[in-house]
This record gives C-alpha cells, sequence and structure tokens, in this order.
C-alpha cells in the first residue's frame, strides 16, 4: 500500500491550455490523450483567443472561475484572459507551483512556419518555457469544429510519453503540427526546422450598413521554403513535425558579425 501511496505522489503534474476556449473539441482530446499520464489541471479561456501571440491582460481584471462539467475527472478552470495569462495564473493561483510539465492545443489550424509568431497556443507553452516549465504546443491542420482528431491524440499521447521518459531541459518547447490525416495515413514523426513560409496578406475593403468603411483580412498561404527538412514539408507529405523552439530571439551570427565590423 504503501508503494502505492509514493507512486502516486510522484505523478507529473500536467498543465493542459489552449487558445481556441476551454469548450473546444482540441483541448477535450489532449485531455482525453494524457490523462492518465499524470495529475491534470486544465486552465483555459473561457473564449477564443486565437491569434493573441504572447498578449498578456493590463489594465483589466481577470476572471478564475472553477468548472466542474467539461472535463470528467479533471481539474478546470476557465479564465477571462489571454493563453499566457492563463499559464501564469495557473502557477500562481492554482498550483502555487510549476507544473512539470505544460501542454497548449490541441489547436484547430497548423501553427507551423511564421505562425509560431502569431499563435495563443505556442505563446502559452513559450510562457511555461520562460518559467522554466517545459512544454509542448499541439496544432491539427484543420480549422473544421468537427476536425477528425484521432490521429493528433494517438501521436500527442506518444510525444508526451517520450517527454516524460527523462527530465528535459528546464526551457524546453517544442512545436508539434499534425497532418489532417487518418493514423493509418500518417508516415511517421519528423524532426524539423521552421520553414521560411508565410500569408501574403490582403485587407478586403467594405461597407457596412451606415456606410462606414471596414476592412477584413484575407491572405494566400505561401511556402518560399523548398527544403525537405522543414514543418511544411512534413506535413504536406504526411508526417506530424516537431520544431524545437526558443524564446531568446538574438541573432547570434549577425551579433558576431555586427562585434567584428562596426567601430562605434
Amino acid at each position: 500500500m504503501a508503494k502505492k501511496k509514493n507512486a502516486a505522489k510522484t505523478k507529473p503534474v500536467i498543465l493542459i491550455t489552449n487558445d481556441d476556449g476551454i469548450t473546444a473539441p482540441g483541448i477535450h482530446n489532449l485531455v482525453e490523450a494524457v490523462k492518465d499520464l499524470g495529475k491534470i489541471v486544465v486552465v483555459a479561456p473561457d473564449k477564443p483567443q486565437s491569434g493573441m501571440g504572447h498578449a498578456i491582460t493590463i489594465g483589466q481584471p481577470l476572471r478564475l472561475s472553477a468548472v466542474s462539467t467539461f472535463f470528467d475527472g479533471v481539474e478546470a478552470y476557465q479564465c477571462s484572459g489571454t493563453p499566457v495569462d492563463c499559464v501564469k495564473l495557473a502557477v500562481d493561483k492554482i498550483l502555487h507551483r510549476k507544473p512539470d510539465l505544460c501542454l497548449s492545443g490541441i489547436n484547430h489550424g497548423a501553427n507551423h512556419s511564421i505562425n509560431v509568431i502569431y499563435s495563443g497556443t505556442m505563446s502559452a507553452a513559450v510562457e511555461a518555457a520562460i518559467e522554466s516549465i517545459p512544454s509542448i504546443g499541439f496544432s491539427l491542420l484543420d480549422y473544421s469544429i468537427d476536425a477528425d482528431f484521432t490521429a493528433a491524440r494517438q501521436y500527442a499521447r506518444l510525444i508526451v510519453e517520450q517527454m516524460l521518459k527523462k527530465t528535459p531541459e528546464k526551457h524546453t518547447v517544442l512545436n508539434v503540427n499534425f497532418p489532417p490525416v487518418a493514423p493509418e495515413l500518417i508516415k511517421g514523426v519528423r524532426i524539423c526546422r521552421q520553414a521560411y513560409a508565410k500569408y501574403e496578406e490582403d485587407f478586403v475593403e467594405r461597407n457596412d450598413p451606415n456606410g462606414r468603411k471596414y476592412y477584413w483580412l484575407t491572405g494566400e498561404f505561401v511556402n518560399f521554403d523548398k527544403g525537405k527538412d522543414t514543418d511544411v514539408w512534413a506535413l504536406k507529405n504526411n508526417y506530424v513535425s516537431v520544431v524545437p523552439v526558443q524564446f531568446d530571439l538574438t541573432n547570434y551570427q549577425l551579433k558576431d558579425k555586427l562585434e567584428k565590423t562596426w567601430k562605434l
């Protein structure tokens, strides 16, 4: 009996959040995929927060409330703030400690290439890594509310198990994307680099019923990177892409060059 109690105490604490909101199918699929791998605590936005990047709430109060009906047997809270707010509040006001692992997602839509900059999903994961909490952001390349998360669930679990086998470096953050195909069509997992790809954007100009102009952001995704070691290539070829990312944005190559060439 004592051994069982000790084993329970050593179960890792896993914080789960997202940017699509606490009712989104993606986060429910992620909880289902990993709920027996540790003590799960969910802290997620009470409404969609896509594209929020690393925004935090300043100048207005944050609301945090427990919810008991969304996840069967899992401690869960909804927050009025951004994904980054959720991580900060979870550590300070709910867990009162740093979790062993933070998972964000599963996002409805890809967060490959430049999307990692704008993504609330990835910003939550990055925030955790800033706080010395190893983290993973998960995204499925399917924006539909009816997206099939079968393969994403399966591979998310495998990747989390891999992370839990050995204590990862405290600032580890992985950007994981799943192709929108059935499990039997996935060829495997690729460790990738971030592709140079982005949206060629356009703002459509329209008039509202009162005749006032407004603008609607549109765009076409363009891949400028033809490498076969990128996340975009992997997803296009039915691989799960895993990109290790970092919050240190220093361009060390340029730093070395400027130190040698600038005479100030």
